[in-house]
């Protein structure tokens, strides 16, 4: 058998920053968030990729916070990690779901390098990660172009078969119609998802989206697609693992399931680790370790996701 590899990833984060920034303690990894991802590094050899927010979201209160006001105390030891930490580019914030479906150029392109540039003063560019994660995975033809010309290296996709909206909006959830329609640009449609998430079966995709028919050379392997119009390396991430939808015990299930797998893309959410969050998970640290044990046990390599265009 061919090597196995693994891409862990965090997306929605945002607090945790918030939390060095006010709270200061004496080490980055003393707070425990950061500390649960480097016990799974030592043990375990995890390498994660944090995927940012530019602020906090109005939907959890008045308490704003970006990467503006980020602490730049922790800057070496952020850079001294780099090897088996990154941080990269997501979304502005939380809400509204599916920010850049419709972007254009200039907000994209604007939006990356703000944080970016916050990254870059923070933690090093060292610790900045090119494999891109946008928030919900759709981007417009022009927010494609210019995560190019930003600089990334790999972009992931959704994947499944897409259809025409017919103008009945009760087919999308929690108000996504409107999503679809403002600013619309042609490449933007629907597609019926794989998802263990039955709420978002019918969702919105953009540019960055395979039909069945390539997803057939592209999925769970070390394949990626390159795309002659933007430049961009594609690659799909989206399948259906995230750690957030599982419980331990469902965890340890699905990695055996996909036991032989060349790639597993292994996502989870920064906000399922806060105990004031609404549906905070208890068992959050104990998932991450349930992975990187079983991965590592496994046999396989812990990467980032773009250093599949070296691999491959």
């Amino acid at each position: 058998m061919s090597k196995q590899y693994y891409f862990s990833f965090i997306d929605d984060v945002i607090w945790v920053f918030r939390d060095l920034t006010r709270q200061r303690p004496a080490s980055l990894f003393d707070h425990p968030f950061f500390k649960i991802l480097k016990n799974a590094h030592e043990r375990y050899d995890l390498k994660t990729q944090l995927n940012l927010f530019y602020r906090t979201d109005y939907f959890y209160g008045m308490d704003d916070f970006s990467l503006r006001d980020m602490t730049d105390a922790y800057k070496e030891e952020f850079t001294a990690a780099s090897d088996w930490l990154k941080l990269s580019f997501h979304s502005l914030q939380e809400f509204p779901d599916y920010p850049h479906v419709n972007v254009t150029y200039d907000d994209m392109y604007t939006l990356f390098n703000s944080i970016k540039q916050e990254i870059f003063r923070f933690a090093g560019p060292k610790s900045f990660g090119y494999g891109i994660v946008p928030h919900w995975l759709p981007v417009s033809f022009d927010g494609c172009r210019a995560l190019y010309d930003c600089g990334a290296k790999l972009v992931g996709v959704t994947v499944g078969k897409t259809k025409e909206y017919t103008g009945d909006a009760s087919i999308l959830p929690y108000g996504h119609a409107a999503r679809l329609l403002q600013n619309r640009k042609p490449e933007s449609k629907l597609f019926t998802r794989d998802t263990k998430d039955v709420a978002i079966e019918s969702s919105i995709c953009s540019y960055n989206h395979f039909e069945n028919p390539e997803l057939e050379q592209n999925d769970k392997v070390l394949d990626y697609y390159k795309d002659e119009k933007t430049g961009l390396n594609f690659k799909k991430l989206d399948d259906n693992f995230d750690l957030n939808l599982f419980t331990n015990e469902e965890l340890k299930a699905e990695l055996a399931r996909r036991k032989n797998d060349t790639l597993i893309c292994i996502g989870n959410h920064e906000q399922y680790f806060f105990p004031d969050y609404f549906a905070y998970q208890p068992e959050y640290e104990q998932k991450i370790y349930t992975m990187a044990k079983t991965m590592q046990e496994a046999g396989r390599t812990c990467i980032f996701i773009e250093e599949i265009l070296d691999l491959a």
